[in-house]
C-alpha cells in the first residue's frame, strides 16, 4: 500500500519537473554577497560547475543567454529572479541523506532534482511540493505552518475583473518555465530600506576609462572601404523622390496650400551585418556597418523585484550576445541614488562574458531616481576618449520619479521634466553630441509623460511595454535600428524654384525645420537613418496664376548626409525638381496616393495630440470623439478605399487608443503611455512598441525595417528555444499597485 501510494504522490510531479543545466562560464552563479533582510529563506540548491567568477559580480543570478532553437539542449534554462523571494545557491544540503516528505524518497544534490526548503526550514522536492502547491495546498506537510512564501502561484490574476497579468498563452507551453517565471510574487519593499552596499562603494569621479577602439579593425575598415568604393564608384546613396499634390494645374487658377511630399529612403546594409537566416548571430563584422557605443540606463528600484528584474536580464542578455567586437557597452544601474556597474568596454567574447556577469548581479531595492540614472549614462557619453561612429542610451523604468519632478505633495511639475535630461545630449542643446535616448516605460505604473519628453529631448523614442513577457522584443527591435545606421546628420534643402512662389510650411513632425525670412528656401534636419528606413514630409506653397508657359518649376529639393563608415559627407548634387503641367484646361484632377498617404498620417498624429490633451484635462469623452471623426475621416480617402496597409494601420491604432480611453482608470494605467508612444513613432516616423505592435499578426507595424524585423524575429525564435505565439489583450495592463519609489 505504502509503495502505491507514494507511486501516486509522484505522478502528480511528473509534470512539474524542474530542470536544471549545468552552468557555464556567462551562468555561474556569484556567492551571494550578503543575506536577505527578511527573516523567511527559500532556496532551490542544485550543483553547478565549479567556474571561478569575479567577487565583484557576486549577486543573485540568472542565465541571460537564449537558447538557440538549433542548439543541442533542447530543454530551457530556468531564469531566476532576484529579490523574489526564490533564491540560488550553490551550497548543498547539510545531510545527502534527507528524505523528502512527500514521496519518502532521498534528496540528494547533483541528481538532477531541484530542492525547495521552506520558511519553516523543511525541505521537499521541487516537483513534488509544487504539486502540493497547485493544487490549493499552502501550508507545510510536516509541521503544518501557514507559508508565506510558496515555490508556485497561478499565473491568476490580481487584475481587475479576474484578468491574468500575462495571458497563459503568450507564453510557451512549458511547465518548468511556468513555474518559476509564471507569476512570481513581487515583495512591497520599504524604499526607505539599506540601499545595497553597491552604490556606496567608491567610483571614478570621470569615467575616461573607456575600452580603446580597435585600430587594427579601423585599419582594416578603410582598406575595404576604399577597395569597395573602387570597385562600385561610390557606396549606395538615399535615395530622394518628389510627388506633387496633382499633376497638373489650370494656368488661369491659383492653388493655395498646395502640397509636395518629400521621400527619402536610405540605403540597405551590405550582405555582411548578419545572415537573416542564421540561428545566432556571428561576431559582427564592422566593415558592414557602423559600430555602436551603447549605454544602458536601468532601473533596479525595489518595485522591479520577481519577474521583472529576471525578465529584464534576460533581455540585456539577448542585446550583449548580439553586439560585436567593434562595439562597446555599458550599464548604469539606478534606485535612490545610481551607479555604472560596467564600463564602456568592447563586446569581445570576453566582454561579453563580462558583461553577462555584471548584469546578472543585479538585485532591487530603493526608490527611483532617473535624473540620477540619467546624469550617470550621459556622463559615460560624454567622459569617453574615444568615440564609435553611433551613440546611443536605452533607459528604462517602470516607476517615477520622486527626487526631480514630482514635489512632496505627489503633484507633478509638468515643466521639470527637462531637469531628468542632462543638457549635454540635448538634440538641440549646442553640445555637437547626437545621443538618443530611446526610453521604455515598464508597466502601468511609470511616469508616461516623463519618459516621452525624456525621449522627445534627446530625439530618441518611447515605447510602452505593457505585458513583461515582450520586454525582449521591444529591446530587439530599437538594437535592430541602431546596429543598421547607414545615414548620419542627414539634412534635406529646399528651394523654390520660381520667382513668384513662396513657402507656406514644412510638416516634419518631431525634426527641427526652418525656412529663411524671404520663405524662399527652407531645411529639415533629418539626423540617423537606419538601413531601409524611409522619411516623408511635406511642403507646401501657394501656386500662382501663370500663363507663361504649358510646364512650372516649384520646388528643388537637395540632400546631404555623412556616411557613419567612411566619415565623409555626402551631397547629391543632382537636385530632385519638382514640376507641374499648366494646361489651358484640365479634367477632373487625381490626388496622387503618397500624397494622401501622409496626409493621413499627419492627420492622425494631429487628432492623437489633440485627444491626448483632451484626456488630460479630464475630457475622455471629447478625447474619444475626436479619435472617432479622426478615423471615420480616414475611411473615406482614397488610399483607405484602395486599402492602403498604413491607413488601415492608423484606423486600428485610433481605434485601440478609444478603447483605451474608456474610462479614468484604464487611461491612466495604459491609455496615457499608448497614446505618448504612437505619438512618439508618428513623429519621428519610427517604430516603438506599444500593445502588440512587435506581433507579427499586429496591424500597428508602423516604419519597423527589415533589419527590426528581423531582430524581432531573432528574440521570439530565441526564446527558450521556441517562438512564443504571443497575442496580447487590448488595453491589458499590470495592476497599479502602490509601490514605493
Amino acid at each position: 500500500m505504502g509503495s502505491k501510494w507514494r507511486k501516486a504522490k509522484l505522478a502528480l510531479g511528473l509534470n512539474m519537473c524542474l530542470y536544471v543545466p549545468h552552468q557555464k562560464l556567462e551562468d555561474s552563479l556569484p556567492p551571494s554577497s550578503s543575506s536577505s533582510s527578511s527573516s523567511t529563506t527559500t532556496s532551490i540548491n542544485h550543483q553547478r560547475d565549479a567556474a571561478n567568477v569575479p567577487e565583484r559580480f557576486s549577486s543573485d543570478a540568472v542565465p541571460l543567454s537564449p537558447v538557440s532553437p538549433s542548439g543541442n539542449e533542447c530543454r530551457p534554462t530556468t531564469p531566476t529572479p532576484s529579490s523574489s523571494g526564490l533564491q540560488l545557491s550553490k551550497s548543498s544540503p547539510k545531510s545527502s541523506k534527507r528524505t523528502c516528505s512527500i514521496c519518502l524518497t532521498a534528496m540528494k544534490p547533483g541528481q538532477g532534482h531541484a530542492i525547495f526548503t521552506a520558511e519553516c526550514s523543511h525541505s521537499f522536492h521541487f516537483h513534488c511540493i509544487t504539486s502540493n502547491v497547485k493544487h490549493g495546498k499552502q501550508i507545510c506537510p510536516v509541521c503544518r505552518a501557514k507559508w508565506k512564501e510558496i515555490p508556485f502561484q497561478s499565473p491568476a490574476s490580481d487584475l481587475p475583473n479576474g484578468r491574468s497579468r500575462i495571458n497563459p498563452e503568450d507564453w510557451p507551453r512549458d511547465d518548468a518555465w511556468m513555474t518559476v517565471v509564471g507569476q512570481l510574487p513581487s515583495p512591497r519593499l520599504d524604499s526607505t530600506r539599506q540601499i545595497s552596499s553597491f552604490f556606496h562603494a567608491s567610483e571614478r569621479g570621470t569615467f575616461d576609462d573607456d575600452e580603446v577602439l580597435d585600430q587594427q579593425d579601423e585599419t582594416i575598415e578603410e582598406n575595404v572601404f576604399a577597395k569597395d568604393s573602387t570597385k562600385n564608384n561610390s557606396i549606395e546613396a538615399i535615395e530622394v523622390k518628389t510627388y506633387p499634390e496633382v499633376s497638373a494645374v489650370p494656368r488661369a487658377t491659383c492653388h493655395n496650400n498646395f502640397a509636395i511630399l518629400i521621400h527619402l529612403k536610405a540605403p540597405h546594409t551590405s550582405g555582411g551585418q548578419y545572415g537573416r537566416n542564421q540561428t545566432t548571430f556571428p561576431p559582427t563584422t564592422q566593415n558592414s556597418r557602423a559600430p555602436v557605443d551603447l549605454v544602458t540606463v536601468l532601473d533596479v528600484s525595489g518595485s522591479m523585484a520577481g519577474t521583472k528584474l529576471a525578465l529584464l536580464k534576460r533581455a540585456i542578455g539577448f542585446l550583449i550576445q548580439h553586439l560585436g567586437p567593434s562595439d562597446r557597452f555599458s550599464v548604469i544601474a539606478f534606485s535612490s541614488t545610481a551607479r555604472r556597474l560596467f564600463p564602456l568596454r568592447r563586446m569581445t567574447e570576453t566582454g561579453r562574458q563580462e558583461a553577462l556577469q555584471a548584469v546578472n548581479s543585479l538585485t532591487s531595492n530603493g526608490g527611483t531616481n532617473i535624473a540620477e540614472g540619467l546624469r550617470k549614462g550621459a556622463k559615460v557619453i560624454v567622459d569617453r576618449k574615444w568615440n564609435n561612429p553611433v551613440g546611443s542610451i536605452m533607459l528604462l523604468s517602470d516607476g517615477q520619479d520622486t527626487y526631480t519632478v514630482t514635489s512632496p505633495s505627489g503633484a507633478h511639475s509638468w515643466t521639470d521634466y527637462k531637469s531628468l535630461l542632462p543638457i549635454s545630449i540635448h538634440r538641440y542643446g549646442g553640445t555637437g553630441l547626437h545621443i538618443p535616448v530611446h526610453a521604455f516605460g515598464f508597466g502601468a505604473d511609470h511616469d508616461a509623460a516623463s519618459m516621452h519628453s525624456i525621449s522627445e529631448i534627446s530625439g530618441g523614442t518611447f515605447s510602452f511595454i505593457e505585458a513583461e513577457g515582450v520586454i525582449q522584443d521591444a529591446f530587439a527591435q530599437c538594437i535592430g535600428g541602431l546596429l543598421s545606421v547607414v545615414v548620419q546628420e542627414a539634412c534635406v534643402k529646399v528651394e523654390c524654384a520660381h520667382s513668384n512662389l513662396l513657402i507656406n510650411s514644412i510638416k516634419a513632425g518631431s525634426y527641427q525645420t526652418s525656412m529663411t525670412a524671404d520663405a524662399k528656401t527652407g531645411s529639415i534636419d533629418v539626423g540617423d537613418l537606419y538601413s531601409e528606413e524611409e522619411r516623408d514630409f511635406l511642403v507646401t506653397v501657394n501656386v500662382p496664376v501663370d500663363e507663361s508657359s504649358d510646364e512650372m518649376s516649384l520646388l528643388k529639393v537637395r540632400c546631404i548626409y555623412r556616411d557613419p563608415i567612411s566619415k565623409e559627407m555626402v551631397s547629391l548634387e543632382e537636385a530632385n525638381e519638382v514640376k507641374i503641367q499648366r494646361p489651358i484646361i484640365i479634367g477632373q484632377s487625381v490626388v496622387s496616393m503618397e500624397v494622401d498617404r501622409q496626409r493621413n498620417r499627419l492627420r492622425a498624429a494631429e487628432a492623437m495630440a489633440e485627444a491626448r490633451a483632451a484626456a488630460e484635462h479630464g475630457d475622455l469623452t471629447g478625447a474619444v470623439s475626436l479619435l472617432e471623426s479622426c478615423r471615420r475621416a480616414l475611411s473615406e480617402t482614397i488610399c483607405a478605399q484602395a486599402g492602403d496597409r498604413l491607413c488601415v494601420a492608423l484606423c486600428a491604432e485610433l481605434k485601440e487608443m478609444q478603447e483605451r480611453m474608456a474610462n479614468r482608470r484604464v487611461y491612466e494605467s495604459s491609455g496615457r503611455a499608448y497614446v505618448l508612444s504612437g505619438l512618439s513613432s508618428h513623429s519621428w516616423q519610427r517604430a516603438t512598441a506599444r500593445g502588440d505592435s512587435t506581433d507579427s499578426t499586429s496591424l500597428v507595424q508602423a516604419y519597423q525595417t527589415p533589419t527590426m524585423t528581423d531582430m524581432v524575429t531573432r528574440s521570439q525564435t530565441m526564446f527558450l528555444g521556441n517562438p512564443p505565439q504571443r497575442k496580447l489583450r487590448h488595453a491589458q495592463s499590470f495592476p497599479a499597485r502602490p509601490w514605493p519609489r
